[in-house]
C-alpha cells in the first residue's frame, strides 16, 4: 500500500509509467489485509525484473502526508452502507457513489493509493470516464481487492480461512491490464476462539503465497491483541521469506494494537501508539516501506488520533492510513443520495482526508471536529 504542495512533493507515476509497455506478465503490488482482531498487508511485487516497478509503486503509495482510500466493499457490502441511508443496492447507486468519492477535487494531495472492487475497477464514472482514469489524473495509484471471501478452516475452532489464491495469477495479470498497480488481501485470524495454530499458520502462508503471486505477475484487552498479533506476524514474515517475496516492494495493512470491542477499558491515542509501535519494532523488517493502518471500526477522529500519536517522533517506515468508514462516514451520511448534496459529501471527504494527512505528518489538533466525527463503531474483529 504526497503532502503540502503534497502533490508536487510526492514521487508520483504518471499514466505513462503505468502504461508503458505493459504486458500480461507484468505483476500487481500486492496488499494484504487481515482481519482477526488483529492486522494485515498491503504487497507490491513480481518477478525480479520488475522489482524496480514495485518498489517504485510502494514508495509513490507510502509518501509523505498521504495514505490509502479503501473503496473495496463488496456490492453487498456496499448495499449495506446504501441502505443506511435509504437506497437501493443498484449498479447504478453504487457507481453514483464511487464516482463522488473518486472525483472530489484535490483528493490526490491526501490520498496516494485507492483500493477498489473488481466491479469499480471495470466501471465508468456517471460522466462515462474510466474511475483508473479518473484517480490517475488525481495521482492516486488504483489498487484492487483480490481474496475471495473466508470460509470455515476444518479441523479449527470454529474459524476461517481465505479464498482466493486459485486463479490468482491470470486474474492479476486481468487486473493489471486494467490499470490496477497493486493489490489487497485480507484474511482473519479469531482470538476469541484461540486462535489455533492451525488457523494462525493458515492465515501466514495464505498472505506469504498471495504476496508471492501478486509480485510475480472483542472482549479481550489490548495486552491479548498485543501477545496475538506478535504470534501473527512472526509467523507472516517466515512464510514471506520461504517465498522469497521481496520486502522492499511490500505494504502492510494491519490493525492498530487496541483493546477488544467489548473490553471496557479504552486505550487513550499515547497507549494505542506505544502498543503498536513496539509491535511493529519487535516484527516488521524497516526494508518494508510502508505500514497503512485500517481503522478497524474506530469513529473517524479515534482513527485519526491515534494515527497522529504514532506519528509524533521518527519511525523507520512510513505510518499513514488505508480507512474505508474512517474516511467515508461522514461523507456517505452528508450525499444521502441526492445530486445536490454532492459538493457538500467530497467536501467532508477531504475534510476527513486532509486530517489524516496532517496525522500522518504527526501535525492533527482534533480542533473543530464534528459530534459524528467522533461515534465509536467497534467491531469484533481485526485484520492483518
Amino acid at each position: 500500500m504526497a503532502s503540502a504542495s503534497l502533490l508536487k512533493s510526492s514521487p508520483v507515476l504518471d499514466k505513462s509509467d503505468w502504461v508503458k509497455g505493459q504486458s500480461l506478465r507484468h505483476p500487481l503490488a500486492a496488499s494484504v489485509s487481515v482481519r482477526s482482531h488483529a492486522a494485515a498487508p498491503l504487497s507490491v511485487r513480481a518477478a525480479t525484473s520488475y522489482a524496480d516497478e514495485l518498489v517504485k509503486t510502494a514508495k509513490t503509495v507510502a509518501s509523505p502526508g498521504r495514505g490509502i482510500l479503501a473503496m473495496d466493499e463488496s456490492n453487498a457490502t456496499c448495499g449495506k452502507r446504501l441502505a443506511s441511508i435509504g437506497l437501493e443496492n443498484t449498479e447504478a447507486n453504487r457507481q453514483a457513489y464511487r464516482t463522488l468519492l473518486v472525483s472530489a477535487p484535490g483528493l490526490g494531495n491526501y490520498v496516494s493509493g485507492a483500493i477498489l472492487f473488481e466491479e469499480t475497477l471495470y466501471q465508468s464514472t456517471t460522466e462515462g470516464e474510466k474511475m483508473v482514469d479518473v484517480l490517475v489524473k488525481q495521482n492516486i495509484v488504483p489498487g484492487i481487492k483480490v481474496d475471495k471471501g473466508l470460509v470455515p478452516l476444518t479441523g479449527s475452532n470454529d474459524e476461517s480461512w481465505c479464498q482466493g489464491l486459485d486463479g490468482l495469477a491470470s486474474r492479476s495479470a486481468a487486473y493489471y491490464q486494467q490499470g490496477a498497480r497493486f493489490a489487497k488481501w485480507r484474511t482473519v485470524v479469531s482470538i476469541p476462539n484461540g486462535p489455533s495454530a492451525l488457523a494462525v499458520k493458515e492465515a501466514a502462508w495464505g498472505l506469504a503465497r498471495y504476496a508471492s503471486i501478486s509480485q510475480d505477475n472483542g472482549l479481550h484487552g489490548i495486552d491479548r491483541t498485543f501477545e496475538v498479533a506478535q504470534q501473527v506476524w512472526a509467523e507472516v514474515f517466515f512464510y514471506l521469506a520461504q517465498n522469497n517475496v521481496l520486502f522492499e516492494g511490500i505494504l502492510l495493512k494491519p490493525s492498530m494494537v487496541t483493546p477488544g470491542a467489548e473490553c471496557k477499558e479504552r486505550a487513550t491515542p499515547e497507549k494505542v501508539a506505544e502498543y503498536t509501535l513496539n509491535l511493529l519494532r519487535r516484527r516488521i523488517p524497516p526494508a518494508v516501506p510502508g505500514i497503512m493502518f485500517l481503522s478497524g471500526g474506530q469513529s473517524e477522529v479515534e482513527a485519526t488520533l491515534n494515527l497522529n500519536a504514532m506519528n509524533q517522533s521518527a519511525n523507520p517506515w512510513h505510518v499513514s492510513f488505508s480507512y474505508a468508514r474512517a474516511l467515508q462516514n461522514t461523507c456517505l451520511k452528508t450525499w444521502g443520495g441526492r445530486p445536490e448534496n454532492v459538493k457538500a459529501a467530497q467536501d467532508a471527504l477531504l475534510l476527513r482526508a486532509r486530517a489524516n494527512s496532517l496525522a500522518q505528518l504527526g501535525k492533527y489538533t482534533g480542533e473543530g471536529e464534528s459530534e459524528e466525527s467522533k461515534e465509536g463503531m467497534y467491531v469484533k474483529n481485526y485484520s492483518y
